[in-house]
């Protein structure tokens, strides 16, 4: 369970106090960042869900990725990962999103896409970023880095325009 000092909890804080909202869209951590956020009590007032897109069907269908995206770039890819976070944030209506897309492991690797490749979203109205990971770990521990890298990236981002003088996002 969460403390009042965890990452997702603090993330919590910050997201309330500016009143604004968040949606993910997952696909190797499973919804395990969702599940990190939803351990908070009152999550609820920021958390507006988000899509397990596990599938490439399910990734074009609920997170918004082009079928051409897929086809040209890969499931595990820097363009799948942005058009994911900009396709769940339009479907909620959210203020952020993030969305995942790896390959956590022990399968699933090529010669040009390793076992712990990640590709990081996050959006916003006035932010676009996708950051790459490879991660040294095993399936769950690729996981549980790519959960708190993405709920690191949004903290960040969170604390910086908080600390600027103007707070839109």
């Amino acid at each position: 369970m969460a403390d009042a000092e965890s990452l997702e909890s603090r993330v919590g804080q910050l997201l309330t106090a500016r009143k604004q909202t968040l949606v993910t869209a997952e696909s190797c951590t499973g919804g395990l960042i969702l599940h990190r956020l939803t351990n908070i009590a009152g999550s609820s007032a920021y958390v507006l869900g988000g899509f397990v897109t596990y599938s490439n069907e399910s990734k074009v269908k609920f997170a918004g990725v082009r079928a051409e995206t897929l086809q040209t770039y890969g499931a595990v890819s820097e363009p799948t990962a942005r058009e994911m976070a900009h396709g769940v944030r339009a479907a909620f209506g959210a203020d952020f999103a993030l969305s995942v897309t790896g390959i956590a492991g022990p399968g699933g690797a090529t010669g040009d896409k390793p076992v712990g490749l990640v590709y990081i979203g996050f959006v916003g109205a006035h932010v676009e970023r996708v950051n790459e990971y490879r991660w040294q770990s095993d399936r769950e521990g690729n996981k549980a880095l790519s959960a708190d890298a993405a709920l690191q990236m949004l903290y960040d981002y969170l604390v910086a325009i908080s600390a600027s003088k103007g707070h839109s996002a």
